[in-house]
């Protein structure tokens, strides 16, 4: 096999051939000759040989030389030289076409050998070489990560176009100076970086890496990561070391929004619950190390907030808590937190006051702030809010303790109007472990059915007939004995127990009243009062349906009370409900009228068929003269609707004979009876309506 291609250019014929003999003889091909430079460009562009035997002294306008310099220039070939004679001036102009050496005439074979051995193995390591260079050139150029290559000995560094143009920077306007890149590191991080190097390159750590800010030309900071690895000699001293630097600035820019986001509300930005809780306990073990430092917790709750999402639309309301957020943080100081915990409920932290003068003085600001009037989709409203206070105490360790007590004195608050503070006492406390004890004792009371229904008569105005009852709930506590409604029907409404209390009345009701219409009162009544919870529930008609087809009652023998507030908190649905109870039979009754809001346009179309006065008016007839002239006025106005009044809580005879003169149809009160159980009613009916009845009362 031919090693290489060699094209000899001599214009001594003779030597020409003893070349290409000798040539052949060592295993080279000879692919031509030429005599003269032109001749030997030619040749050299249609052959493609390996190397070049050029004699220095050819004939004609081009001598060796100048070829040999067009050859390497044009064909990055090999050239030896062919010369009789080798004068200094000659060997200098050679060395311009850089030949890969020369060669004496006469010379032996075996230094031809040599030289175009020599020629051809330098020549491809050569080749190999810029290839090599080549290719890391290209991959430097091409690739997204900036490149560095540091001479440790020299303290000299190479950076890619890559690295500077990721620093805004062209090739030329940073140099090789290690300084160019530690001086452009965020001050912040330098040291972290100059630690993480010398620990590499003393060999304490396998890689350097790190992760910092760099300064950009623009002025800003680029996220980078840096990675590198040292060359070691013999001894293991690093004597260079290279590496990567990558542009992480999404990645990280990445993280700290998801990081924000982890503790911020989406909505309006402001701290959430998790960092503020995590300030606040920042905040406990400063107080614990200086106990007369003071600070404060305020809980916010928007006042009728449900009402602005439920009438103008949920955006409108988060554009109410975004205007809220931004309020409330007008009204702190710097180093005060403000946090939004969910909802319309928000958190603040004073983190220092005096004494909670302070502390009430930030949340009338509040108020104020916050009751200046709102654009909400074209509708003015004045935003008010609750606000409960607690201040530091050194018998709390833990931030649910503040946000427990703060929470507390909102609630209290809230229950006083709203629009106002309250600052928290312990008090509040003990109210609120006792009125989640009664939650517990409710559910359990749910759940075991421990409720007692008693029943108070109705009894007519005209002949002193019982004709109906009202079904009243009793708690027949395990421990307690019974309990009365009013201490525990608020708490179940807001619970929601309300639902399961309102059924198990209604079906026992229906079903005593269902057992006494059995024997001989076959048109007798049960009255039952229904709560706002159990109005709003989508399953209320069905539900009553249903009992009084379990109980076998007919419709008429079942008067639903709902007081004027419930009817009228959503008139359309009130509508819908009372026609449908009506369309199947079941009178309603309005209770407490004249103590509520009535707007007599919308009672008039509602399919009511009882009136009962509130029971304020009859306590004080001939005592308050207004009282009085309202229940008159209610008579009337019952009598004109065609409705049946029923005045309760009549406890004397003088309110007695005033209903009987204005021609009221029904009473109840304690002056007829005192709610019984279901066994003593029928005795109480057979009195009324016996041979011997007379004035009962």
């Amino acid at each position: 096999m031919s090693k290489a291609n060699i094209l000899i250019v001599e214009d001594e014929h003779i030597i020409s051939l003893d070349i290409q003999t000798s040539l052949e003889s060592l295993g080279y091909t000879v692919v031509g000759h030429a005599d003269h430079g032109e001749d030997a460009l030619k040749k050299v562009r249609g052959l493609h040989p390996d190397l070049i035997l050029m004699d220095i002294g050819l004939k004609g306008e081009m001598d060796g030389i100048e070829a040999a310099i067009q050859i390497r220039t044009q064909f990055d070939l090999p050239v030896i030289f062919l010369t009789a004679f080798a004068n200094q001036a000659t060997i200098e102009r050679a060395s311009q076409a850089q030949p890969y050496g020369y060669i004496l005439k006469p010379f032996q074979e075996h230094e031809l050998a040599i030289a175009v051995e020599m020629a051809l193995y330098k020549h491809s390591m050569e080749k190999k070489l810029r290839e090599s260079e080549e290719r890391y050139e290209l991959a430097a150029r091409g690739a997204n990560d900036g490149l560095w290559d540091w001479n440790l000995k020299k303290n000299e560094i190479y950076f890619s176009p890559r690295w500077k143009a990721m620093l805004g920077y062209k090739e030329e306007e940073i140099g090789s100076n290690p300084d160019e890149w530690l001086k452009r590191i965020h001050p912040n991080d330098l040291k972290k970086v100059q630690e993480s190097l010398a620990s590499h390159i003393k060999g304490k750590t396998a890689h350097f890496q790190s992760e910092y800010r760099i300064l950009h030309i623009n002025g800003s900071d680029v996220w980078v990561l840096c990675r590198g690895l040292a060359v070691r000699d013999a001894k293991g001293v690093a004597y260079r070391m290279a590496g990567s630097q990558t542009d992480i600035t999404a990645r990280k820019l990445a993280e700290m929004r998801l990081a924000h986001d982890a503790l911020h509300d989406m909505l309006t930005g402001l701290p959430n619950r998790a960092l503020f809780m995590d300030r606040l306990t920042l905040r406990i073990e400063h107080t614990k190390r200086h106990p007369n430092l003071l600070f404060a917790v305020l809980f916010v709750d928007l006042d009728r907030f449900k009402v602005v999402n439920d009438s103008l639309g949920h955006a409108v309301g988060d554009q109410l808590l975004i205007a809220t957020a931004q309020r409330l943080q007008q009204c702190m100081r710097p180093g005060d937190t403000v946090s939004r915990l969910g909802g319309d409920e928000f958190a603040i932290l004073l983190n220092e006051v005096n004494d909670a003068s302070d502390a009430i003085r930030v949340a009338e600001r509040i108020c104020g702030r916050l009751v200046s009037t709102s654009m909400l989709d074209s509708v003015k409203r004045s935003t008010t809010a609750s606000i409960g206070i607690t201040i530091s105490d050194a018998n709390h360790a833990k931030p649910e303790d503040y946000l427990r007590d703060a929470d507390t004195a909102m609630y209290r608050a809230k229950a006083l109007g709203g629009n106002r503070h309250q600052l928290f006492d312990s008090a509040m406390y003990t109210s609120a472990v006792a009125l989640l004890e009664l939650e517990g004792e409710l559910r359990h009371a749910v759940e075991h059915q421990e409720w007692l229904v008693e029943y108070q008569p109705i009894i007519s105005m005209t002949d002193s007939k019982m004709l109906g009852v009202e079904a009243l709930v009793r708690w027949n506590h395990p421990v307690r004995g019974m309990v009365a409604p009013l201490e525990f029907i608020n708490v179940a409404e807001e619970t929601g127990f309300i639902l399961q209390i309102g059924e198990f009345v209604l079906r026992a009701a229906c079903t005593q009243v269902m057992e006494w219409r059995k024997t001989a009162y076959p048109n007798l009544w049960v009255s039952v009062n229904i709560s706002g919870r159990q109005f709003q529930d989508p399953n209320l008609v069905k539900t009553v349906k249903n009992i009084l087809a379990e109980s076998g009652l007919a419709p008429d023998g079942l008067l639903l009370e709902i007081t004027e507030s419930v009817a009228l908190k959503d008139y359309k649905y009130s509508l819908k409900i009372l026609n449908e109870l009506s369309a199947f039979g079941i009178r309603v009754a309005l209770d407490d009228f004249g103590n509520g809001y009535s707007s007599l346009s919308y009672l008039k179309d509602l399919p009511l068929n009882v009136l009962k006065i509130d029971k304020s008016f009859i306590k004080d007839i001939a005592a308050n003269n207004n009282s009085d002239a309202i229940t008159t006025a209610i008579i009337a106005m019952g009598h004109t609707m065609n409705l049946q009044v029923v005045a309760e809580g009549v406890e004397t005879n003088n309110q007695l004979d005033f209903l009987k003169a204005r021609h009221c149809d029904k009473i109840q009160g304690f002056l007829l009876s005192r709610p019984v159980h279901g066994s003593e009613i029928l005795k109480i009916a057979n009195r009324i309506q016996g041979p011997s009845a007379g004035r009962i009362y």
